[in-house]
Order: structure tokens, then sequence, then C-alpha cells
């Protein structure tokens, strides 16, 4: 009984050794912040629309466009020929909200962002009513030194469906760290109601993001 009580002992201090070492499994988290068109550094601007540079999370940046009533979005390191001649939207009239989700992996960084548009569809009375205006979250890669590029990872229609902020956390934390932009086309999560509009994609020709 002695040689087995000491023998149980010392395994359970050997546990209690190892267990520090390994250590919990983090959780995917969120940090928030603000999009200030009104604070961000032009980039080039002409009648057509305009490029701007905003400060995003740490030192991942957000790049913002808007032409012809539409907006296109993309966060992080980016290669600069992506920043020139990359442009995802969405073909109605649209807005993005001024709110971002970046949710990081275990290091705390960021490895996709979440953000909501308002897609602009005629009311009864021609113009946008708040019944119409449908609302689609939008998660995207985040780029780093690694991967230089952001690009739509996947869509959630945020009228269509009730959980649809988990829907969205799901998939950036699933998909979005090895998302291939510019190979892959995102996918529409969950329900799809009829306020929403179809994906509008232009990438610069015969770029490969190495």
């Amino acid at each position: 009984m002695i040689k087995t009580s000491r023998t149980i002992s010392t395994a359970m201090q050997v546990l209690l050794c190892l267990s520090p070492l390994a250590g919990p499994a983090h959780a995917a988290e969120s940090v928030y912040t603000d999009l200030d068109l009104d604070a961000c550094e032009t980039l080039a601007e002409d009648m057509m629309g305009v490029s701007l540079k905003c400060g995003g999370y740490k030192d991942y940046p957000v790049y913002f466009k808007e032409g012809d009533l539409r907006q296109s979005v993309i966060f992080g390191t980016i290669d600069q020929v992506l920043i020139d001649g990359a442009y995802e939207s969405f073909a109605a009239f649209n807005r993005v909200n001024t709110k971002i989700e970046w949710r990081l992996n275990e290091s705390g960084e960021p490895v996709a962002a979440i953000l909501r548009w308002f897609i602009e569809n005629p009311g009864p009375s021609g113009s946008p009513s708040p019944e119409s205006t449908g609302q689609v979250l939008v998660i995207s890669r985040v780029g780093d030194a690694g991967f230089p590029a952001s690009c739509f990872v996947a869509m959630v229609d945020a009228k269509a469906n009730r959980n649809a902020n988990e829907l969205a956390r799901q998939a950036a934390d699933s998909d979005a760290a090895d998302f291939a932009c510019g190979m892959t086309e995102p996918q529409w999560i969950g329900k799809r109601g009829d306020l929403t509009s179809e994906r509008t994609f232009s990438w610069p020709e015969g770029y490969v993001v190495e």
C-alpha cells in the first residue's frame, strides 16, 4: 500500500509539472476599431472616386476605395499592385459600416476582418428605404508580410440569418488564414435572401501572391 501511494503521488507530481508547460488552447478573440474616413490619407482622387489609406488595428491599415456609388475595402499589409488595382464590392449601390471587427489568432495578430455592408436596393419611391436596404457581413482575409493580399473570404446575409455574427466569426476563424485570394471564390454562408447583391471582383491581370 505504501509503495502504491508513493507511485500515485509521483505520477501526480509529474502531471502537475507538465500541465503548465502545455497550457490551455486559446480561442480566437475579437477587437474592434472604427473606420474614420475623415482621418484617412488620400492616395488618389479624381472625378470617378477616391482611394484612401486609413488607420486599422496595430500596424495593419485599412485601404478604402469608392467609385460609382460602390465601395471596396481591404485590410492589412498589401502589395502595392493590389492597393492600386484590386477592387471587390457588390453590383448594387452600396456603402460600408464604420465598425470593423478583427479576429485574432493565438498570437494576437489579426487574420480576418468582419465589416457590415449596406446594399442600397431601391424602395417603392425609387430611393433606398430601411426595408429595401440589405445588410451583408463580409469576412475578409487580412494581409501580412507572408501573404500581402486581402479579399472576401465569405459573406453572410445579416437580415436572413438571426445568428449572422456567429456565422461570420466561424467563417473567419476556419477559412480566412489560408484563403487563396485571387484563386478561390468566396461563398455565401447560411441563408441568402432577396436583399443581397452579386459580388463584383477586379484583380490585377497576371498577379499571383507569392
